[in-house]
This record gives C-alpha cells, sequence and structure tokens, in this order.
C-alpha cells in the first residue's frame, strides 16, 4: 500500500469525516456478503453503471485495486460494532478510467432480517498546489499594489504595481516611510489608520483618499487602500500588509455625478435670469473651474417679444448681441475678466461662428495659446488677459433650451494645473444644461409677469374719487415675484344721490389668468353699479356672471388646458352721505374696518356669504351707520393672511395700526401696509381707505307732493327758488324748473303715492323725484304729430346723466346737472 494512503486501513478513522449528504453523494446499500442491494442515481453518476447492472452482484468487482479480504472483514467487525468506517480507495468506471472516491460505510443495520452497510461515496479530486514561482508572479503582476511595512511604517517589500502607482523606484522605496515619499498622497492620515491597526488589529478596508504623485504629477489620482497586520505563529503582529487599487475612473465618474446632483440645488433657486447666470458661475468655481463667465442674449433679458432666437428660425445675426449675466474667478474682483456683469458683449472664442450659438456643440481647446493667431487678429484683449493669467484651457459651452438659443457659458482654467478632458466637457455641457432650462423658465416667467403686472395695473383705477361723500385713498402692494401676480381689485364708483360704491375683492389664482379675470370683474361690477342694484344683488349678479364664464372657459378648447376661472371672493359697500347710512354684503371676503371719530376699532358683522362662482346661495346684505369722519376700510387677506401669522392676529394689527390719529389719509394708507407687511408676500396687498363725510341739511331739500296736477306748479316754484337761494345762477334755475316739473309730472300721472321731490346740492345738483311705483320709465322717441311722450327725451338732454333706482318703497327718478 502506498505511503500515506489510508485505503482499507482499519487503523484509518473509525468516523466519518463529515456527515453524509445524500443530495450530493453517491450512495449505495451492500449486503453482509458484499452484494449490492441498492443502488442511487449519485452512484450511478459517480460510476456510470445503472442500478439493474450492479443489483445483485458482488461489490467487489467495481473495485479497481487488489482485493484484500482480512482488511475488509477487519471494517465489517468495526461497522457491526455500530462505529463504521472512511477512508479512500480506487474504483472502476463503466468506461474503465480509475476514480479516487473518499468512501464512507456506516454502522451495520437490518434490511428484511439480513445485515446491511450503507455505502456513501464522493469523488477526491486533486488539490492545486501554488508554486513558487506562480506565487511570485500573483505578488509582482498584481493590477493591486502591494507592500509590507515594518512596526516603523517603514516599506521592507514592495511589488511592481505599487511602485509603478508612487512613481518612485523600489531602491529609494525601501527603509523609509510612505510620508517621506509621497507627502501630495494624504501621507500623515495613512499613517495614521497604519498605526491604529497595529495598535488594535482590526483591518482597515477600502479608504479612499486623491492626492498627486509622481507617477502623474499633473492629474490628481484616486485610490482605495486597505491595511491588515501580519502575525507570527504565536498570533504577534510582526508587520503591516499594505494595498492600494487605484480607483481613479471611478472615483472621477462619482464625483462627477455629486457634482451634477449638487447642482441641481444650487442653481436656478429662483426665477431670475441673472441671479441664475451667476448661480451658475459661483456654483463652477473653484469646483470645476477657475474662471467662469455667463453671457446671455440681450433678447432673453427683455420682457418684449420672443426674447430669444428659435434655433430652427434661420440664421443667426452675424455678431450677437449679448449681456454678460455671471461672472466668478478663484481671484478676487476677476481681474480675467475683459467685461463686467451687465456690460454688453459679443465674445465667441475663434473661429467666432455665431452658428455656435444655434448649434449646441460645445468648443473645447484642451490647451489654449494666447500666441495663435485667430485670438490675436479677433480677441487681442482677451489674448492679453488669456497669457497674463496662465488661462491654459478652454470650453465654451452654448446656453440652450426648449429649441430656443440663450447664451453662452466659458470654463477656464490656470492655477488648476489639468487641462480639461472629455469628461470635463461632458459635465461642462451637463450642468450648462441644466442652468438653461432655469434660464428660459426664469425668462418666461419675467415675461408673463411683466404683462401680468402691466395689464393689472392698467386695469385698477388710476384716480380715486369719492366726491363729496368720502375722501379716500389706496395702497396696492404687488406680490414677491416668486408668488406670481395676483388678481387684487378695488375700485370707488360714484353713484347717483351723492352716495358712493366701494368695491374690493380678489381672484382665485396668479398669473395673467387672474389678471384678465380681475378686470372682467371689475368692470361687471362698475356695470351693475350703475344700475343702481342694493349690495347683496349686485353680488348675486356677479356670482352668476362668475359661473358664466367659467362654463365657457370649460368649453373652450383653448383654455381647457390652462387655468380657467376658478372663483373670487368680494365686498361691495355702498355709502349715503345724506343719511350716513352704508349697505354692504360680502362674497367670501373679510369683513371691513371700521374706526369711528373717537378712535375706536371695529369689524362690523357681516354674514360671509359664499365665494363668487359656487352658486345656489343667497347673499345677505346689512346695514350700519358711520357718523362723519368715520374711516372705512376694505383690504384683501394678503394685508391679514401673511406668513407666520392668523387671520385674527392680522385683523386685530390692521384695527390698531388704523387707530392712529392726526394722520392724513394717504400716508395713512402707505404706513399701515408697510407696517403690517415689512417683508414680500407671496399674495397681493390691496387696502382701500374712505373717511366719510355727511351732506348736511343746507344742501338738501325735499317736499311732499300731493298726487293732484295743480301740484306740480307749486313745486316746482320752491325747486327754482332753492336753486336760486343756492346761488346757482339763473339758467341752472331755469333748466331746473323744466326737469322738475316733467319728473314730477310723470310721477303725478302715472306712478302712486306718496310722491316726494328732493335737491341735493354737492359736486352736481341733483333732482330725484320717487314715488310708490315699481314700474320702469322708457324713453321714448316721439314722433312730429305726437302730442306726448317727449318728457323723458327733454330731461335726458338738459341733464348730465339720468336713471333710475329702485327702493323698499318703490322707485326714484333722478337727474343729475353739472354745476358751473
Amino acid at each position: 500500500m502506498e505511503p500515506g494512503r489510508k485505503g482499507f486501513d482499519v487503523s484509518a478513522s473509525a468516523e466519518p469525516r463529515d456527515v453524509i449528504d445524500a443530495s450530493t453523494d453517491a450512495a449505495a446499500v451492500i449486503s453482509g456478503d458484499g452484494v449490492v442491494v441498492g443502488w442511487t442515481r449519485g452512484a450511478q453518476a459517480l460510476l456510470g453503471y445503472l442500478a439493474r447492472e450492479v443489483a445483485g452482484r458482488p461489490a467487489a468487482r467495481l473495485l479497481a485495486m487488489p482485493a484484500d479480504p482480512l482488511r475488509a472483514a477487519g471494517i465489517a467487525e468495526r461497522c457491526r460494532a455500530g462505529m463504521g468506517w472512511s477512508g479512500l480507495i480506487h474504483v472502476r468506471h463503466r468506461d474503465g478510467h480509475r476514480v479516487e472516491i473518499h468512501l464512507r460505510v456506516s454502522a451495520a443495520f437490518g434490511i428484511d432480517e439480513k445485515e446491511c452497510f450503507l455505502v456513501s461515496a464522493r469523488e477526491q479530486r486533486p488539490q492545486w498546489t501554488v508554486g513558487r514561482s506562480n506565487l511570485d508572479g500573483f505578488l509582482t503582476r498584481s493590477p493591486v499594489g502591494m507592500a509590507v511595512m515594518d512596526l516603523d511604517l517603514r516599506y521592507v517589500w514592495l511589488n511592481d504595481t505599487l511602485e509603478r502607482f508612487g512613481g518612485v523606484p523600489r531602491e529609494q522605496r525601501l527603509g523609509r516611510r510612505l510620508s517621506e515619499l509621497l507627502p501630495g498622497l494624504q501621507a500623515d492620515t495613512l499613517e495614521g489608520l497604519m498605526r491604529k491597526v497595529l495598535a488594535t488589529g482590526e483591518p482597515v478596508t477600502d479608504y479612499e483618499y486623491a492626492g498627486w504623485s509622481w507617477a502623474d504629477p499633473h492629474r490628481q489620482h484616486a485610490y482605495s487602500t486597505s491595511f491588515f497586520p501580519l502575525v507570527d505563529a504565536g498570533g504577534s503582529v510582526t508587520a503591516l500588509g499594505y494595498m492600494v487599487l487605484d480607483v481613479t475612473e471611478r472615483w472621477h465618474a462619482r464625483q462627477l455625478l455629486s457634482l451634477v446632483n449638487e447642482a441641481g440645488t444650487s442653481i436656478g433657486r429662483t426665477l431670475d435670469v441673472l441671479r441664475t447666470a451667476q448661480e451658475l458661475a459661483d456654483f463652477s468655481v473653484p469646483r470645476f473651474a477657475d474662471f467662469v463667465i455667463v453671457d446671455v442674449l440681450e433678447p432673453v433679458l427683455s420682457t418684449e417679444g420672443h426674447g430669444t432666437w428659435l434655433t430652427d428660425a434661420g440664421p443667426a445675426p452675424a455678431r450677437p448681441a449679448m449681456r454678460r449675466a455671471g461672472l466668478q474667478s478663484v481671484r478676487e474682483g476677476c481681474p480675467e475678466a475683459v467685461a463686467q456683469v451687465g456690460d454688453e458683449v459679443d465674445f465667441l472664442p475663434p473661429p467666432g461662428d455665431v452658428n455656435l450659438l444655434i448649434s449646441g456643440e460645445p468648443i473645447h481647446i484642451p490647451v489654449l495659446d494666447p500666441s495663435d493667431a485667430a485670438w490675436v487678429a479677433e480677441q487681442p484683449v482677451r489674448a492679453a488677459r488669456i497669457r497674463e493669467f496662465g488661462l491654459h484651457s478652454l470650453i465654451s459651452v452654448p446656453m440652450r433650451a426648449r429649441n430656443t438659443a440663450l447664451g453662452l457659458t466659458t470654463f477656464a482654467r490656470s492655477l488648476n494645473p489639468v487641462p480639461f478632458g472629455p469628461d470635463d466637457v461632458l459635465l461642462a455641457q451637463e450642468l450648462v444644461a441644466r442652468a438653461a432650462v432655469c434660464v428660459d423658465n426664469a425668462r418666461r416667467y419675467t415675461r408673463e409677469h411683466t404683462a401680468a403686472v402691466t395689464l393689472q395695473r392698467s386695469l385698477l383705477p388710476h384716480v380715486l374719487a369719492g366726491g363729496t361723500a368720502v375722501d379716500v385713498a389706496s395702497s396696492y402692494l404687488p406680490a414677491d415675484p416668486t408668488g406670481g401676480v395676483g388678481g387684487d381689485w378695488f375700485d370707488v364708483i360714484p353713484l347717483s344721490g351723492a352716495r358712493v360704491g366701494l368695491v374690493i375683492g380678489d381672484v382665485v389664482g396668479h398669473g395673467i389668468t387672474a389678471a384678465a379675470s380681475m378686470g372682467r370683474l371689475r368692470t361687471a361690477v362698475q356695470t351693475l353699479a350703475d344700475m343702481d342694484l342694493p349690495p347683496d344683488e349686485l353680488l348675486a349678479h356677479l356670482d352668476d356672471l362668475v359661473l358664466r364664464l367659467s362654463e365657457e372657459d370649460d368649453r373652450d378648447p383653448a383654455t381647457r388646458t390652462t387655468a380657467t376661472f376658478v372663483g373670487a371672493t368680494c365686498l361691495y359697500a355702498v355709502y349715503d352721505p345724506v343719511t350716513r347710512r352704508c349697505a354692504m354684503a360680502r362674497a367670501g371676503h373679510p369683513p371691513p374696518v371700521v374706526v369711528a371719530p373717537d378712535g375706536y376699532a371695529h369689524f362690523p358683522e357681516i354674514p360671509a356669504g359664499p365665494p363668487l362662482g359656487l352658486g345656489g346661495m343667497a347673499f345677505e346684505a346689512t346695514e350700519i351707520e358711520l357718523p362723519e369722519n368715520s374711516l372705512f376700510g376694505l383690504y384683501t387677506n394678503g394685508l391679514i393672511g401673511g406668513i407666520g401669522q392668523d387671520v385674527e392676529s392680522g385683523m386685530s394689527r390692521l384695527g390698531e395700526a388704523l387707530a392712529q390719529s392726526g394722520t392724513d389719509l394717504g400716508t395713512l394708507c402707505t404706513a399701515v401696509v408697510e407696517q403690517l407687511v415689512p417683508a414680500p408676500q407671496p399674495d397681493d396687498i390691496a387696502l382701500l381707505l374712505a373717511r366719510t363725510r355727511t351732506l348736511g341739511p343746507d344742501r338738501v331739500a325735499s317736499w311732499e307732493v300731493p298726487a293732484d296736477p295743480a301740484a306740480v306748479g307749486h313745486v316746482r316754484n320752491e325747486a327754482t327758488r332753492r336753486v336760486a337761494e343756492w346761488g346757482l345762477g339763473d339758467e341752472l334755475a331755469m333748466t331746473t324748473e323744466l326737469i322738475v316739473s316733467e319728473l314730477v309730472t310723470n310721477a303725478v300721472r302715472y306712478a302712486d303715492s306718496p310722491i316726494r321731490l328732493r335737491l341735493l346740492r354737492d359736486a352736481r345738483l341733483t333732482c330725484e323725484v320717487a314715488d310708490a311705483s315699481s314700474t320702469a320709465p322708457r324713453l321714448r322717441h316721439a314722433r312730429s304729430t305726437d302730442e306726448g311722450g317727449r318728457g323723458l327725451f327733454l330731461v335726458a338732454q338738459l341733464a348730465h346723466r339720468w336713471g333710475a333706482r329702485y327702493t323698499d318703497e318703490g322707485k326714484i327718478i333722478w337727474a343729475e346737472q353739472e354745476i358751473p
């Protein structure tokens, strides 16, 4: 028997080396007289015999070694004793070749009163041994740098790869420390990690760092290192193992990805073109470049027209007009720049083809030569700056978004000695592409915001006149540009009978849609107010209008994809200086604030009513008395519901601010807005203040008129006499006589009692005839043959304006005349 072979040696281990795995091992059952009685598929796979070819036959015929009956009997005895046996034997495969197997025999057991043994086997494959030459090749040719350091952290061995990484010959490394050879590789930090490994015995794996080496002194490399202790047979640490892998490409890719992700949060934080351009420049220096300029086309900064070139709209101008929008440098004051932010520029890197802005392809100049003829001829001043500050590498990337040319961004390096590479060009394109989308968004927003502000301001009243009823002042504060233009509006509407209508509202939403909707509602309110409708009825008609406008927007395909009219809030009040009564109603709007002459501020309890646009709900009017010199304030929710405060506290602060005495109304209005809203808000703010006046008895005259035609002459004379007493002139007295005669005659003839005549002298002379009838008067154009029908036509010719309004008791026909 060969030395070291166990074979059938009964002195071999009596216990199996490992647990029998019937799922992978070959197995067979052999009777006590050596006949195969069971054969598994694993055995078939191992030796190639089918079960029918071996079952019932002696197992000895499978051996590929001389039989040894004595040892076989000894193994059987051990197994009968319950101890089992294992060892190496040779068997014959069905195709004739020898197979060395590791055989395991179980303790004996019985089947149908017959003694049997379970035999399992696994092929014994030869173990490969590493020769010294292979081991040397593994250590020296491995792509991983390896070294062994002594306990003083001095090199005692290193492979060729590590020598190549550092660029320091092996002879100069041995016996010296890393910090003495490569100080640009964070040597102090690495040696600190080595000492920690030696002290704790715990390895450090995959520590990444970046640095410079003599192998490539002009480019920064990144490395992944691992340190582990080397121990002797007694477990004592005798040296340190050191492995390093160049992961520059992976590191660079991760850095680029991180840079792009960081750019997404640092560029485009505002909707302002110039700030976005400056953010791009600030972000890129010094992370990516040493000097960055961002130039945008002049139309980009314009708020008129399209504002840019469409890249498919034909050739661009020979020399584009651009403006410097962003500038940054590692040198204080950006001395490399020829133009500063805000200056007009026309810089295009040579060859200076304007199609660069349209094509979108970047220009990459890895090595910038200021003595190049193209630079000297086209950009002599810039060539001088390039030479003076050592700019050595350049990338110019057109700024384009949504098929639109926006400008040009140029990156340059000077202090960083590494020239721009192809990966840097891709990064520059990604940075500029992200910034271009933000610039285009800002450009579009600025243009729309400017249009919306212009539209809104054109729709708001330029001059407010409260007549003799009230003194008025207003303040309007646009929203912060990031919030968009809102739909706040207000108005003061002169009404008949020296009354005045005060209205304020807020359209839901922002932008041009909200501003346009505000204009439609303001026009509608003016029209409805001219009909002398009570506040609750006016809001009901306005609610119907908003519903109709919303339905029209929903049906119109052109507006279906944009913001539709979704509703508004409104408050409408009518003040009568004769009675000092103020009737008002509101549709989801904050209540007015009233400051009495003694300085007491309160908010009248008015039913809130639903916002305009809901439909199906009624509005309720409330009437209060306002003493002379009362302050009546209307406002939008932006004034009381700003950031960081609730509505109730905002209303309380508003009341306290308006209670200031002895302040001019216009000054008070401005001061209150500044006090309550010290910082820009995301919503528009409107405040309308009115200080009430009264029309005293000396300027009002009234007469009860009996329902008798004979009474017309009497009241006509009384009215004429009162006009004369007021010193309004003979001509006005004569026209007043005619108007009174016609209106009173119509009331006596066609209307019901009681009938009352009233004259009001304020900015105009107003004649009013009230009756108990609700029949509307109708202006007729009488024919030449008609005997009547010319009364109201005559009144319309003599009066500045005339009309009718309805009251709870009936109606009032009124006519106004200008006072010379």
